[in-house]
């Protein structure tokens, strides 16, 4: 079958003195945000382009057809399908979801504390069914206070542009207009008479806040905030006490935050602190006081405490510590409790707020886990919470754990149907040396019978933008790979926060190749140490951790047997240049601004995957994007493709498969989850000689 070409329509760019050609630049269409809401408005010779180059993928992965099937019988054979999550007490109500084993959409259920008569009040795969759609996409789902009403929003495309929707749970009838172009998100006034929302503005950002009274049209609704900074996005929420509803304005690397009464008749949000650049806070109250949770003096954050809200004497409560990350505060009547990150590990810590005694929650032998609370009632009044905790090798168990007494209940575990053995794994968590000195922590979980002796293939998997953390959580979908003796690996490389707020800071703007060389070292040192050998390791990063990926491909090639990039952001100087996107001017502090920094320029120049293909020879590459994704748009993919069909001097697999109907996390539903997974998987398996 013959290799697909994208037309080339050469065009000269110019930034900062400097110029360069791009002769796909022609894909990328002024109406892109149209094309994300109607895909119809896609120029014909790009849609051509995109079926021609799923023709060929369909074409070279013909002969995994059966792995794929195989592959996603196992990981759909691990997953208990008809499950039930730990019930949630209402004042009047306990609220659960289900899934089943022929949906692949969640149901939620309720029922009346006492009674036993359960009450079905959302199914996805019937709304998915009645909405007669390919892509199903559910923002939030939320019943209102007093229990009559359900709020859900909808994203049919994609495109992450959600419809809101209010209904009454007895009649089953809507009780007010939709709302359109939404960020998704919905919050209930206490009374039941509004909720509150984020519009989108025409460049995709939510900088509105509005309320809205049910029953009423939409064109009346009340607008209470308004984000002036084309940077900063918008969102609101209740206060842990039910007292005050808080406005949080946001870029990636400052906050602002606003307040009003829940009884105030006409809001009018007023400031807690004025923004700071690269100041990050978070107030909540409770119980007569308010804690704020801030970097400001305190790079791994500290927590402080005040009793007025206006004079504002913050106090130390939790002071910060040194690249241990304070993550915020749970609330119960007679505890706090918070969560602490060091060295890529996490811990649950508990705080009578009385005496001020703190004990480190400890319920369970293994080293690397990912430990999690959740409230089990909506009255605080209770020495019970669920904990839960999962680790690389053992799926998660939840118990209901009473603060007060350290007693634990087991009250769910996460079933393997098709059997799972602990017992049959080996968990390690080693530190690599980066280029300059600083220690990179590695997760890494294989097969107890996979051989350290160099032989082993081993799937590298990377991230590391905006602070996000990558936890070493349990994945039964791995398991396809490790049981194949697949070594997997988690670089917790710099531009997250494992190890605080240095680490993301040391991995972004002038610093982001940090980033790059961080994986590359991890990658050598694996070699070294026999985990694999040159040219045995493939590659795995999705969204920014698809930029990743096209750096260190660019860059280290040599390491390589494979590549996978999902939604890959490929092209960032490109979208970086154009500040009308969604995403371009909120991550100026993370990315740079190209455009009005000539230093930013130079240095997103030097390491931006698209601009730095090379005439050598490149791995296999798999690249998978989808048409309706409005972060990552298509043509980034699109184009880095083509352009390395143009430079690529060996004859490995080049793949590029376009999803025609889903957003940035891929296809909607279970079932279309794992199919992506067996793909990914089933082209690792192929490059990798195994099945």
């Amino acid at each position: 079958m013959k290799i697909p070409q994208l037309e080339k329509k050469p065009e000269l760019k110019s930034c900062h003195n400097k110029t360069w050609e791009d002769n796909y630049s022609w894909i990328h269409q002024s109406n892109i945000l149209d094309v994300l809401k109607d895909s119809s408005k896609l120029l014909p010779e790009t849609r051509k382009y995109l079926e021609k180059e799923n023709n060929y993928f369909e074409h070279k992965m013909k002969d995994t057809k059966e792995v794929q099937k195989k592959i996603f019988n196992e990981i759909k054979g691990r997953i208990k399908l008809d499950d039930e999550s730990l019930p949630y007490k209402d004042k009047i109500y306990e609220y659960w979801t289900k899934t089943t084993t022929k949906g692949n959409y969640s149901i939620k259920l309720r029922k009346k504390i006492g009674s036993e008569e359960v009450e079905e009040i959302w199914n996805g795969n019937l709304e998915k069914e009645k909405l007669k759609t390919e892509y199903f996409g559910l923002g939030d789902l939320e019943v209102s206070y007093n229990d009559k009403y359900l709020g859900y929003s909808l994203d049919l495309k994609g495109s992450e542009y959600y419809t809101i929707y209010i209904r009454d749970i007895k009649s089953n009838e809507l009780v007010t207009e939709k709302i359109e172009e939404t960020s998704g998100s919905i919050t209930f006034s206490l009374d039941d008479k509004f909720i509150y929302y984020s519009k989108l503005d025409k460049h995709h950002r939510p900088r509105k806040i509005f309320r809205h009274k049910l029953g009423t049209s939409v064109k009346d609704d009340l607008l209470i905030f308004e984000e002036k900074s084309e940077a900063f996005t918008v969102g609101i929420g209740l206060s842990s006490d039910e007292k005050y509803y808080f406005i949080v304005t946001s870029d990636h690397n400052t906050s602002e935050q606003y307040y009003f009464n829940v009884d105030e008749e006409y809001p009018k949000p007023k400031i807690i602190k004025r923004r700071k650049r690269g100041i990050i806070y978070s107030v909540n109250s409770w119980d007569g006081y308010f804690y704020n949770h801030t970097n400001e003096d305190a790079e791994d954050f500290k927590i402080e405490i005040c009793d007025d809200i206006l004079n504002q004497n913050w106090k130390s409560f939790i002071p910060a510590k040194d690249e241990v990350l304070i993550g915020g505060l749970v609330f119960l009547k007679d505890w706090i409790i918070r969560s602490e990150t060091s060295n890529a590990l996490s811990k649950l810590v508990i705080r009578n707020p009385k005496t001020g005694e703190e004990n480190e929650l400890n319920f369970v032998d293994e080293e690397v886990i990912v430990p999690g609370i959740a409230l089990k009632q909506r009255d605080k009044n209770t020495d019970e919470v669920y904990l839960s905790y999962s680790s690389p090798k053992t799926p998660g168990k939840s118990f209901l754990y009473n603060l007060k007494t350290n007693e634990k209940k087991l009250v769910k575990e996460q079933e393997i149907p098709s059997g799972h053995n602990s017992e049959d794994y080996i968990v390690e968590r080693l530190e690599c040396p980066s280029h300059d000195g600083r220690l990179v922590p590695l997760t890494i979980t294989r097969h107890k019978k996979t051989k350290i002796d160099g032989n082993a293939n081993l799937l590298l998997y990377g991230y590391g933008s905006y602070g996000n953390s990558m936890s070493p959580v349990f994945s039964s979908t791995r398991l396809s790979l490790i049981d194949r003796n697949i070594i997997w690996v988690t670089a917790h490389i710099r531009g997250g926060m494992e190890r605080g707020m240095k680490w993301w800071k040391e991995g972004k703007l002038l610093n982001k190749k940090n980033t790059f060389e961080d994986y590359i070292a991890v990658g050598k040192y694996l070699i070294e140490k026999k985990y694999t050998s040159l040219g045995k390791i493939i590659g795995m990063g999705g969204s920014a951790g698809g930029l990743l990926m096209g750096a260190v491909v660019n860059k280290a090639p040599e390491l390589f047997l494979g590549i996978v990039m999902a939604v890959p952001f490929v092209d960032s100087l490109t979208t970086n240049l154009d500040h009308s996107l969604p995403l371009t001017v909120g991550e100026f502090d993370e990315f740079g601004n190209a455009k009005d920094n000539k230093e930013h320029f130079e240095y997103i120049y030097s390491y931006a995957p698209y601009n730095n293909i090379k005439k050598m020879d490149y791995p296999n590459i798999l690249i998978t994007t989808s048409l309706s994704d409005n972060r990552v748009l298509f043509d980034e993919p699109a184009k880095f493709t083509a352009k390395l069909r143009d430079y690529k001097t060996d004859n490995n697999l080049l793949l590029l498969k376009t999803e025609m109907n889903a957003g940035h996390g891929g296809k909607s539903g279970r079932d279309g989850a794992i199919e992506e997974i067996a793909i990914d998987y089933a082209f690792i398996l192929k490059i990798s000689k195994k099945n």
